[in-house]
């Protein structure tokens, strides 16, 4: 995970844009597609409490989130802008679940389940991610998919 520091450029333009990145564990309401627009990094903890967790993404044109299985958590994601496809299967050589995806689509991922949304539209793919329990720690910044591959999410 980079480190940023204050002085910064690219911190301070991306931080002005998404001022704080976890407002858990205190009671907390927001406007998740407007927050989820604002941001510009891969991955941010929105809200970490003890048994739940929001993340919000954003994917670049023809990325993707990665091929990724979780053995501890359900996860359920929302497109909140842009479009995409989503891949589910139970190995990763058997990933027989497709669908496209477009704003307001919601993704339920059982636990166990090996999946990948790819941005296949012509902007960024916003997402919110809802983890139980909480997979990410408290916090947690991932400014591009290499930053959260090196981290070892």
């Amino acid at each position: 995970m980079r480190k940023y520091r204050q002085g910064d450029g690219e911190f301070n333009r991306n931080m002005r844009r998404f001022a704080k990145t976890d407002y858990g564990p205190e009671p907390f309401t927001a406007n998740i597609e407007r927050e989820a627009d604002k941001n510009s990094f891969y991955r941010s903890a929105f809200w970490t409490g003890k048994c739940l967790q929001m993340t919000l993404m954003c994917i670049p044109v023809g990325g993707d989130i990665g091929l990724e299985m979780h053995d501890d958590t359900d996860q359920f994601i929302r497109v909140e802008q842009g479009q995409g496809v989503v891949m589910m299967g139970p190995s990763k050589e058997h990933m027989g679940y497709s669908r496209r995806l477009t704003k307001g689509d919601g993704v339920f991922v059982p636990v166990c389940t090996w999946h990948n949304i790819i941005n296949t539209g012509k902007c960024p793919l916003k997402l919110s991610s809802i983890y139980a329990p909480p997979h990410h720690k408290r916090g947690t910044i991932h400014q591009t998919k290499k930053d959260s591959e090196q981290s070892g999410y």
